[in-house]
């Protein structure tokens, strides 16, 4: 995959945009464990980067999918992980199946204001007992007339606590847990409160990602008109799959600029850090320790750029785009982890740029699919393991 000047200049773009109206306020979002979505979507939707890869028709750019990979990838130069998180579940993890799926009058209902930044949305999918094995979840929506009424629980929901609506994944029907699934818009707030039946139940405090708000939400017999079902029912867990390849892909690119300025940053401390009379720098083993990282990121930027380019050319990248998430979570682990190292006391404070990314990078082996799914996953591809019958 080659970035043309147009995937350049829209990297270019959100670049400058990351330096004059993000970085700047990141210290401070991190202290208050949230920062404003709502105001920056606005800006990002007002700059049209938040429907890159949606159709025309509903405020996006009509672009194929390198180019929300390419914007993935410049979220990187953000100087933490949960405001390009919250990004990215706008772009690729809550409006992908919508947008696939979505009935002409839902997209112009959610689509629309999403794409334009009018609106904050969230993916409903992992659960108390329900994260990895998505067959699990127990929510219901259940038909009353016109609507349904849904009732359960949905946890670890990134952007939850601002969000104005959830793509909710539910049980509508009985049978296989793999058919009876589905995929449905749930409206969360009206004039900025909660709707009646819906409980923010706690704000999740992590070890990192503090930036994005994280909540555990209940829903009681909460009405929902069924014309807001995504696509077919019973379809949601293929749907939900479906999605899950986007985000997956989103994951890995997302990571390429942030691993790299985390080895950059590193290797300008190892050039000025002094010890046993030369610098850091000059020690072999810390010169081969970077060079090995360094080629690390670059395989994985090889795989995801691959992925992406036979995803584009309309190919099933199910493997491939498990593999490239399963490299980005380990790397997210392994590079910060040795970086830091080289650090030293200074690694151990709260406030350097790469302990920061310490925190924030290991969720990239849980959230999404935990490594041990992605593994699953392409042992299956491969043949190694026997797929569970439908």
């Amino acid at each position: 995959m080659q970035f043309t000047h147009e995937h350049r200049e829209i990297q270019n773009t959100l670049k400058r945009f990351i330096d004059a109206e993000i970085n700047p306020h990141v210290d401070a979002w991190e202290e208050a464990e949230m920062f404003p979505a709502h105001e920056v979507f606005k800006k990002l939707g007002n700059l049209g980067l938040l429907g890159l890869t949606k159709p025309e028709a509903y405020g996006g750019a009509g672009l194929d999918y390198s180019y929300g990979m390419a914007m993935a990838e410049t979220l990187g130069h953000i100087d933490c992980g949960g405001v390009p998180m919250a990004i990215g579940v706008q772009t690729d993890m809550c409006t992908p199946a919508l947008a696939r799926f979505g009935s002409e009058e839902l997209k112009k209902e959610f689509l629309v204001d999403a794409i334009a930044g009018d609106t904050v949305g969230c993916i409903g999918v992992s659960e108390p007992g329900a994260g990895s094995d998505v067959s699990a979840i127990k929510a219901t929506a259940r038909k009353d007339g016109d609507d349904y009424l849904i009732t359960g629980q949905k946890m670890w929901i990134t952007n939850s606590l601002q969000a104005d609506w959830m793509c909710m994944l539910v049980n509508t029907g009985e049978g296989p847990a793999h058919k009876n699934k589905s995929l449905v818009m749930v409206p969360l707030r009206e004039n900025g409160k909660l709707r009646p039946g819906i409980e923010v139940a706690s704000k999740i405090r992590k070890i990192g990602m503090h930036s994005s708000d994280t909540g555990l939400l209940y829903f009681d017999d909460v009405r929902v008109p069924q014309r807001y079902l995504i696509g077919q029912e019973g379809a949601g867990f293929v749907y939900q799959m479906q999605q899950f390849q986007e985000e997956r892909m989103w994951v890995a690119a997302s990571g390429l600029q942030a691993l790299n300025n985390c080895i950059d940053w590193t290797v300008e401390w190892a050039q000025e850090r002094k010890m046993f009379g030369a610098t850091l720098a000059d020690q072999q083993w810390v010169q081969f320790k970077l060079a090995e990282m360094k080629t690390e990121v670059e395989a994985l930027r090889a795989l995801t750029y691959r992925a992406c380019e036979l995803y584009v050319a309309g190919q099933d990248v199910l493997e491939l785009a498990s593999m490239a998430k399963l490299m980005a979570g380990r790397l997210n682990r392994l590079v910060p982890d040795g970086c830091l190292q080289f650090w030293g006391g200074m690694g151990f404070t709260w406030e350097n740029k790469v302990s920061r990314m310490y925190r924030d990078a290991r969720l990239g082996s849980i959230g999404g699919g935990a490594d041990e799914v992605m593994m699953g996953i392409i042992a299956k591809t491969m043949g190694v393991a026997k797929r569970r019958a439908a």
